[in-house]
């Protein structure tokens, strides 16, 4: 399942930080600036993930790289198994001092790993919900309670804690799956990098663009931002829809290319695909929206055009509303209802005015609780506190 590609190894004189990660893209998209503070602040780094493209980008840091071969959408049983197998021998063989599992594949197969190491210290990053305890179909359903009932056991785990993006992900931590809550953590997402995102002026071009960054997931609400475009259409309000991201190939919920395609040329819309840098799309746009049906962390994309000084549409789901905040620079609509979001994308774009003052709300907020800096502080200090250290 692994293998080592990199520099040297970890010191026994620094403590030695492992980030177990799905893809080396999400790693370097996510959390790539936490991994270079947490070097910074004296820990050798080692991340095993699925490489890419991305190889480059994380061995040009200095860290230690081992390849891991699974596959993110995958529930084969005996797959499960020998892939836990593989992570043993990879803690037994490294001995990290703490482990840092981001998203539920590597919480639930890391902390599994991490039984059999007992010596190692784990902080699990639950990222939002995602697929399974969202969709509604019967498998997710089914995937869902299977899913809480191991999380329950594996997270009971002495020196292990988990860690949210926002308290309404806490509350269904302990309620719901059955977590000890002095086991949990809140972090309000992998934090903004506010001097590379700036504010960015509102364009001067009309019609008002609308734009969404996100993968192209059913979950994401892609559908009902479509739909919100037609009824704005028909209500004759000129704009513009601009989509950024790429298909998700092994994510049951992924649009089809044929439907993305159909999309442009029958309702007009713009699919950029994967761009290299997501502030060329708010460079263009004037609103930021996102449909999301549930399942977020804190939106990185929300966050991200909030510090370059866009107002923002979304829905109103648990994380969403953490950055956008209704009345204060954005509009809510419930999940799942495209009228309700044409009417919010209306407001915005016959409002010059409003857009201008939602945008600099944006940046406040993004300036004051998710600057990259307070969250990476937080997070160091929960390092901290698993390894017993005294605070960095």
């Amino acid at each position: 399942m692994s293998a080592s590609d990199t520099t040297a190894p970890a010191t026994k004189s620094r403590p030695h930080l492992l980030y177990l990660v799905t893809e080396d893209w999400y790693f370097v998209a996510h959390r790539l600036p936490l991994a270079r503070a947490a070097r910074d602040a004296g820990y050798d780094v080692t991340v095993a993930t699925r490489v890419g493209g991305r190889r480059d980008d994380i061995v040009a840091e200095g860290f230690r790289l081992e390849l891991l071969s699974w596959q993110r959408g995958s529930i084969n049983v005996f797959r499960l198994v020998a892939d836990v197998a593989s992570i043993i021998r990879l803690y037994r063989r490294l001995q990290p001092d703490l482990a840092h599992h981001v998203s539920l594949k590597p919480i639930m197969l890391g902390t599994a790993a991490s039984w059999f190491t007992p010596r190692v210290a784990v902080l699990n990053a639950l990222t939002g919900r995602g697929y399974i305890f969202t969709a509604k179909s019967g498998r997710a359903r089914l995937l869902a309670r299977l899913v809480s009932f191991l999380l329950r056991i594996l997270l009971r785990r002495k020196n292990s804690v988990l860690l949210v993006e926002n308290e309404d992900d806490r509350r269904f931590a302990v309620e719901a799956i059955g977590i000890d809550a002095e086991r949990t953590a809140v972090n309000a997402g992998s934090g903004v990098d506010i001097r590379h995102f700036d504010v960015q002026p509102l364009p001067a071009s009309e019609p008002v663009a609308i734009g969404c960054a996100a993968r192209m997931v059913a979950t994401k609400g892609i559908a009902d931002l479509v739909a919100a475009t037609r009824i704005l259409r028909a209500r004759h309000v000129p704009h513009r829809l601009l989509l950024a991201g790429g298909t998700d190939r092994e994510n049951p919920d992924a649009i089809p290319e044929s439907l993305l395609q159909q999309w442009v040329r029958e309702d007009k819309i713009e699919w950029l695909g994967q761009i290299a840098d997501v502030r060329e799309l708010w460079r263009q746009c004037h609103i930021a929206a996102l449909a999301s049906l549930g399942g977020e962390g804190v939106p990185l994309s929300l966050v991200e055009a909030a510090a370059c000084g866009r107002p923002l549409v979304a829905t109103e789901v648990p994380g969403s509303r953490d950055i956008a905040r209704i009345g204060v620079n954005a509009f809510l609509a419930p999940p799942g209802a495209p009228h309700e979001l044409a009417d919010a994308l209306e407001r915005l774009i016959r409002d010059p005015a409003l857009r201008e003052r939602f945008g600099a709300e944006s940046r406040r907020i993004a300036e004051g609780e998710f600057a990259s800096d307070r969250v990476f502080a937080a997070t160091l200090s929960l390092y901290d506190r698993l390894l017993h250290r005294p605070p960095s």
